[in-house]
Formats: structure tokens, sequence, C-alpha cells
């Protein structure tokens, strides 16, 4: 689909034929980022591994997250801190679970995913022992999120540029600069332990990035159990089979688990972390199938409708995880007919990580407790809408109360 918005041709690849060529066949000529002008707030183009184009520093960015950071060997030697953070988890939902309170589900994994990423990069832990700072930090990523997404005039009518009519670029500046200032304060602190001989300072990107999808996942596959009573119980009895209940899952039981990582899969399916993945640009006319994308156009892939689509899923709007059952389709960027994390060389960094994290917080939530809906609430009564911005959220937070099992 061609849209011609403002100055701007804007081409939309909603199928898994187009992605392909797109995403694995042409990825070179596509690899460009169309950067909107929002991102431009504190010259954060210039250093995002995001929106950076495809050139030297933006590889020396990305080898250093392949290699140093998110590299198998890396990940596999932090095991036992995703294990701890998992449990830190596990043992605030048994606090609630003891007080008879609800559990923001959103919310606590984010806590616990912000935690992970930032001892992943800078050895702390950055969600203080109180509430109130993390979800003030979540809000703040949430807000960065929203303004990146909004359509904005000035992206399709440069000349409105200094006037920055609807404002979002003013208050991206602010919404960065806040987090900027927190990360920058953090990493000085990693410079003064280089300089000292104890450790390095890394690209904070990931954090930023990797929070709020990672948890978002969570809350959403946590939601479509709880809708879904009966994918519950199954999810609960093949743990239980496998290994007991109420027991610890390690990473290396997952494998053992193919109901729990179809559900991961099927909640990405409905619930794209981010559902146009990050915007494209050519730098010169490509022709795709017969069709010519022209040089400086836009090019968003709808990875929700995609994941949607009548003619590759039965009953697309229906959360159906035994389809995954018997069907090799992965999320690693292979398969194009589920791409939450994206494909090609623009991958989702944090992919590796991911796909170790979502299922491990996911299993061991339902494996340690009962859950009942906040406030006695029916499962078809559970509010299952969402909220769009650059990443899909809940509209409203999952608060569901633990129960012993």
């Amino acid at each position: 689909m061609s849209l011609k918005l403002g100055k701007k041709i804007v081409v939309v690849v909603s199928s898994p034929a187009l992605a392909r060529e797109v995403l694995q066949k042409q990825d070179l000529a596509f690899s460009t980022r169309s950067v909107p002008n929002v991102v431009h707030a504190h010259g954060h183009n210039k250093y995002s591994v995001a929106w950076l184009p495809v050139a030297d520093q933006w590889r020396s960015l990305r080898k250093a997250l392949n290699s140093y950071i998110f590299s198998g060997n890396r990940i596999d030697a932090s095991q036992n801190l995703r294990r701890q953070k998992v449990q830190e988890l596990i043992e605030y939902a048994g606090k609630c679970c003891r007080e008879g309170v609800a559990v923001d589900i959103g919310s606590a994994a984010f806590k616990t995913t912000l935690n992970l990423l930032s001892n992943t990069i800078f050895s702390i832990d950055m969600a203080d022992p109180t509430q109130d700072s993390v979800q003030q930090f979540r809000h703040l990523l949430w807000q960065i999120r929203v303004e990146i997404g909004k359509p904005n005039l000035v992206d399709y009518f440069p000349i409105l540029t200094k006037i920055d009519p609807q404002g979002i670029r003013r208050r991206m500046k602010s919404h960065l600069g806040d987090t900027l200032a927190m990360f920058g304060r953090l990493i000085d602190e990693r410079l003064k332990l280089r300089r000292s001989g104890k450790g390095g300072a890394e690209n904070h990107d990931i954090v930023v990035a990797g929070t709020d999808t990672t948890s978002s996942s969570v809350e959403w596959a946590m939601a479509e159990l709880l809708h879904n009573p009966e994918t519950l119980e199954k999810a609960k009895a093949e743990i239980e089979q496998t290994i007991g209940k109420g027991k610890p899952i390690e990473e290396t039981d997952i494998p053992q688990l193919p109901y729990l990582q179809a559900i991961v899969k099927e909640s990405m399916r409905l619930h794209t972390p981010a559902p146009l993945l990050l915007p494209r640009t050519v730098e010169t006319d490509v022709e795709v199938c017969g069709y010519t994308v022209p040089q400086g156009a836009q090019v968003l892939v709808n990875a929700w409708a995609i994941g949607r689509d009548p003619s590759v899923w039965e009953n697309p709007t229906s959360f159906m995880p035994e389809r995954f059952l018997d069907l090799d389709v992965d999320v690693r960027g292979r398969d194009f007919e589920l791409i939450p994390f994206g494909a090609g060389r623009r991958i989702c960094p944090v992919l590796s990580l991911a796909i170790r994290v979502v299922p491990l917080m996911l299993g061991s939530l339902i494996n340690s407790f009962d859950w009942k809906l906040e406030g006695g609430m029916k499962p078809e009564e559970l509010d299952m809408d969402d909220e769009f911005g650059l990443t899909l959220q809940k509209a409203q937070p999952l608060r569901v109360v633990p129960f012993p099992v």
C-alpha cells in the first residue's frame, strides 16, 4: 500500500512475502532508518543504535552489543543473574500473596526487566526499592515511545519544523532530557570505575528499548492466560508434569515446555511489541515484486497486520497457542509470518535475551501461584484493549491477586 502524506510517500508492507523481500532479500537497500523529527531532540539520532544509518558508527555499536553484551557466551554466563531477578519477582508476588493484595503484572515485570538489563550493562539495580519510582520511570519511557509513535505534521510538511505545531519535539526534549540525565549519572559512575580499573561504560539505548517491550510481552501473555482459563490450566499442567508444582523454573527447562513456548509466540503474534517495527527509507529507487519504491519513500512493515493475516492464520484474532505445537515457526526473524523483533541486519539486538526472559518470567509466575483477577472480575470481563505508541501497551494495567498453589 502506498500513501501520500504531505510531502512524503509512505509504503506499507503487510504480507509475509513482501516483508521477506524488504527485510531479507533486499535488506541492504531498506536498511536506512527514516528518522522522525522528534528523534532529533538532543541530537539523539546521531548516537542511537536504533536510528543511526548502517555505517561505521552503527557497525561499531552493533558489534559491541553482539560481542560484549548479548553474545551467546555472555548470555549463558549471566544465567544466575536472571535466576536471581526472577526470584526477586516471585518473592514480591509472595509478599502480595501473604497480604492479599493485587500485583500490577506490567509494573512488576518492568522492574524485573529494568534491573536485569541495568545489571547486564551497568552492574547495578536501576529500580529503587519503592514502587513509585519504578512507575515514574516506566511512565517516562512510555511517554518517549508515545511521542515517537505519534503522527507528526513536521515529518510530512518540513516547512513546519521550526514551529513544532503539535509540541511533540518540545515534549520529547523534556522526556528524553530527563532520561539522558539519569543515564548520564550512571555512565559517569562507570567511567570512574573504568579509570580505577573496575568497570566500563556502554551504550544505554538497550535499557530503554528492552524494558517496556519485554515487560509488556509478559503482561499481555499473562492477560491472555487469565482471559482464557482453559489455556492457563493446560500451561500449569505441563509445568507441573515436567518441573513439579511450585518448583522454580530454570532456563534449561524451557525447551521441555513446548506449550509455554507456544503461549509466548501466540501472545507476540496477537500483541506485537512494536506494531510497525521502526520506519525505514530508501536512498534510491528500489523495485520490489514489480513495484517501484521511490527514492526517499518511508517504508513501514506492519508486523501487527502480518500476525493477524487471515490468509496466513486460521481464526487470526483468537488466542490459540495450540497452532504452534505442530508449526515450525519461530520469532528469530527467519519466519516472516511472525516477526515481533523484526528481521535482517536491523533485527532487535535484545532478541536473544528476550526469548529467554519472557517464558522464564511467565512460567515462574504461573507455576508459583494461582491467580485471580482483582475485585472478583470474571475472565470474560477482562479489558483486553491496547494503547498504541511506538510500542503496543495494555490500555488498562493487569492487576491480579496471587494465591498459594
